[in-house]
């Protein structure tokens, strides 16, 4: 699919694309898009990345052939709401990938925002935000392995063109995400549309209901028994004597089984 067709297609969802052959940050764009007055429902997308990023200020590899987009929203909801972007932006992209996977592998999400497929990270979302006069910028950042992945990671890592042994451009993977996407924030949007994100998110999330360690960004190294994610997105981890404990940022890692 070519980026006329691409932007053709969002038009009909009723998005706008601003593609680009290499930029430094797709999120840096859309949040300086936001700046300089755009309404939001667009969509930035890029061929490659100079410096991309993940959560926690970690470098994003972005090699041309996989898939780098941001999302700017402007103002979805009440500014309180707003870390539930990550939830129904990855929703929507399991859902995306796992229409191109088919039966060859089923997709899951780790909290708070990883893509995994067959046991290994294939993309990731990072969420960020902004202040605007009188209001304020969402930005769902993107990445996705489509052609290949890095080798030194946290978590092990793979690609789409590995897993179903054929090539996958990033415009297969883009289009189907657009569509999920414009999907799940249509049921976000509605009244108790994030009880419906999380119950369909928590169906697909990797580890719920097994032993887990949480690097969590306060409090150092936690362990215990994936319980749930709450009504906050917050992961809800039984650590047994402890009690349950709320986490609201942090790197979980999972045992075998839940891999």
């Amino acid at each position: 699919m070519i980026l006329s067709d691409l932007a053709t297609s969002l038009e009909a969802l009723g998005f706008r694309l601003s593609a680009h052959d290499e930029i430094a940050s797709t999120n840096d764009e859309a949040i300086a898009c936001a700046r300089a007055g755009a309404p939001g429902r667009l969509w930035v997308v890029a061929r490659s990345q100079t410096k991309g990023r993940g959560r926690n200020g970690r470098s994003w590899t972005s090699e041309p052939g996989n898939l780098f987009a941001s999302l700017l929203l402007i103002d979805p909801v009440p500014l309180a709401r707003a870390p539930e972007l990550g939830f129904v932006v990855s929703l929507a992209c399991a859902c995306a990938l796992q229409a191109i996977v088919g039966d060859k592998a089923p997709v899951g999400l780790k909290w708070p925002n990883d893509l995994f497929c067959g046991g290994a990270k294939v993309g990731g979302v990072l969420l960020e935000s902004a202040a605007l006069e009188g209001g304020t910028a969402l930005v769902a950042g993107i990445g996705v392995n489509c052609a290949s992945h890095p080798v030194d990671t946290l978590y092990p890592a793979n690609d789409l063109g590995a897993i179903l042994a054929r090539p996958v451009a990033a415009e297969e993977a883009f289009a189907a995400l657009a569509q999920e996407t414009a999907r799940w924030l249509g049921v976000w949007t509605q009244p108790g549309g994030f009880s419906a994100i999380r119950r369909e998110w928590l169906a697909r999330a990797l580890g719920v209901g097994e032993r887990i360690r949480v690097a969590a960004r306060r409090g150092g190294d936690l362990e215990g028994v994936f319980s749930t994610i709450d009504e906050s997105g917050r992961l809800a981890l039984d650590a047994g004597e402890a009690g349950e404990i709320r986490i609201d940022a942090g790197d979980v890692f999972l045992t075998g089984a839940a891999q």
